[in-house]
């Protein structure tokens, strides 16, 4: 009786095993199904139409210089695999970010492990979206295609950033111009990306968005900490892309 409890146990293990060997593999061609993205597939995003928007200049100082939660969201125009979700989670649950329309919608993201994805057009226009759930103030640093969405320059976690006051919610809209306007984000091919079109930008970087939050000091003033203005803002391309269908 022994010998027979011991035989069904082994077939049992070897039952495990092989389910968990398939669901490996399942998990591996997701992963390399997600990465792999064909050039007509690929896409950048453009320097868009303005906006409105205003900045009121701020001095806060980072808690840390280690970010307390950074992130980055692959996108193309493609179909992702993976578990569909609304919104990443940042800085266990106190931050949600997530990508949205023009009609305030979010465009869902696709997570495959550690990894998120996103389907986009070109053509399609969005903004970044960060809701603080917590007391604490924090400073986002953004990037799209590799470029910093304030200034225009190389990404860098030193570059200023945005600030998420407590219980607040943060849209970037675009890169900014100005203290009063951005040029709204919108999904273009590759070569009429901003990133290929300007002086510290490469078209090899297109197709990621990315996140670097700090924590820093509470703001005296939640009215005048909606927003961190750098000393320089992003300047327009060398050259407007003509639009393409």
């Amino acid at each position: 009786m022994k010998n027979f409890y011991f035989l069904i146990s082994l077939l049992l293990c070897l039952f495990l095993a092989a389910c968990s060997n398939k669901e490996d593999d399942v998990a591996a061609e997701s992963a390399d199904s997600n990465a792999q993205v064909s050039v007509d597939e690929k896409l950048g995003t453009k320097w868009g139409d303005e906006i409105s928007s205003q900045v009121t200049e701020v001095n806060l100082s980072r808690l840390s210089e280690q970010p307390i939660a950074e992130t980055q969201v692959r996108y193309a125009n493609k179909q992702y695999q993976g578990k569909m979700v609304n919104s990443i989670s940042l800085a266990a649950g106190k931050i949600s970010f997530s990508v949205i329309d023009d009609a305030k919608q979010p465009l869902a993201l696709f997570r495959d492990g550690q990894n998120y994805y996103l389907s986009g057009q070109a053509g399609q226009s969005y903004q970044l979206k960060y809701e603080n759930h917590s007391d604490h103030t924090y400073e986002v640093v953004a990037s799209v295609d590799g470029i910093d969405v304030l200034n225009g320059r190389a990404a860098s976690r030193s570059n200023a950033g945005y600030i998420l006051s407590p219980h607040r919610e943060l849209s970037i809209e675009g890169f900014r111009k100005s203290d009063k306007a951005v040029a709204s984000f919108t999904f273009s091919q590759p070569e009429d990306a901003y990133a290929a079109n300007s002086d510290h930008g490469s078209i090899q970087n297109t197709g990621v968005i990315g996140t670097v939050i700090y924590q820093v000091e509470s703001a005296k003033s939640t009215e005048a900490a909606q927003e961190q203005k750098p000393s320089k803002y992003a300047p327009p391309p060398k050259a407007f892309p003509a639009d393409r269908n």
